[in-house]
């Protein structure tokens, strides 16, 4: 059972990258998606807006998966750093997006796994040879899968999906949730997928996902039309392959989700500024 492919299938990991170099003046990071630095040589502090300043000396691996302004300022001689904005999914919905601790901060002797991914990325970013921005593109994108392979297996995943999909029991119900969001899903039936009993099932889910089975569908139900809504696709297609008898289903069940109605969350996407959709890195 390939536990990450049946998230995979629907929303891929994206990474691109935006700097690489030696960075020897304090930085600042925004924007809407998360951020992958990679720091090969040299040490820095990570200073959060909540006033958090956390020490890290390279080569190690510093992950905020999700929309998090913060700085880097680097030590005296400077850092060899490798930057990439990334996307996970379909924003707060999304099951990835929410089971990651907003921080992570990995010393590259502590990940054996990551190490080398983390060795071709480097080797990349010092040499710019032909293809070299596509090649340090798919590069990081390989990485970010190696990096929730190796969250999922380790401490930082015990809790949320990756704690779940570790969990052999409710790794099959949400495969079973991922692969066929359209079938019409029981507590009763998840909880046979999971060879559970119903009362054992729900109580282990929630206390490792954090949210009820079934709500947890709705969320990946909604993410997945979110997709679609994205891809163009008419309301009246989506709806029966998300698990919705009707469109007006849909749209009542999106609404009370997300607090606006599927046309009008598009219109408001539509409209937002694209320059917010990435990610800067502002001299200090």
């Amino acid at each position: 059972m390939d536990r990450l492919s049946s998230l995979f299938s629907r929303f891929t990991p994206r990474a691109e990258v935006y700097f690489t170099g030696n960075l020897c003046e304090a930085a600042s990071f925004t924007g809407e998606g998360g951020h992958l630095h990679l720091l090969s040589a040299g040490s820095m502090e990570l200073l959060l807006q909540d006033g958090r300043r956390i020490a890290v000396t390279g080569p190690a691996v510093v992950f905020l998966p999700q929309p998090t302004p913060h700085q880097i300022l680097p030590g005296s001689q400077g850092i060899d750093l490798v930057c990439a904005r990334v996307q996970l999914g379909q924003g707060s919905l999304d099951p990835l997006f929410r089971s990651i601790s907003a921080v992570q901060v990995i010393p590259a002797e502590k990940a054996s796994t990551l190490a080398p991914a983390l060795h071709l990325l480097f080797e990349e970013a010092a040499h710019r040879r032909c293809g070299h921005r596509a090649a340090l593109d798919n590069l990081a994108g390989y990485f970010l899968v190696v990096l929730l392979r190796y969250l999922m297996e380790s401490d930082q995943g015990k809790a949320g999906l990756l704690g779940a999909l570790a969990d052999g029991r409710l790794a099959r119900a949400l495969v079973a949730m991922h692969e066929r969001p359209e079938f019409n899903w029981t507590l009763e039936g998840l909880a046979d997928e999971a060879g559970m009993s119903r009362a054992r099932f729900a109580h282990h889910f929630r206390e490792t996902v954090g949210v009820p089975p079934l709500e947890y569908l709705t969320d990946w139900r909604l993410a997945l039309a979110q997709t679609l809504l994205e891809k163009r696709r008419p309301i009246k297609s989506i709806a029966g392959s998300v698990g919705y008898r009707s469109p007006a289903a849909l749209t009542r069940a999106f609404t009370r989700r997300l607090g606006q109605a599927p046309t009008d969350w598009m219109a408001s996407r539509a409209m937002a500024d694209p320059a917010k959709d990435g990610s800067s890195m502002n001299s200090a």
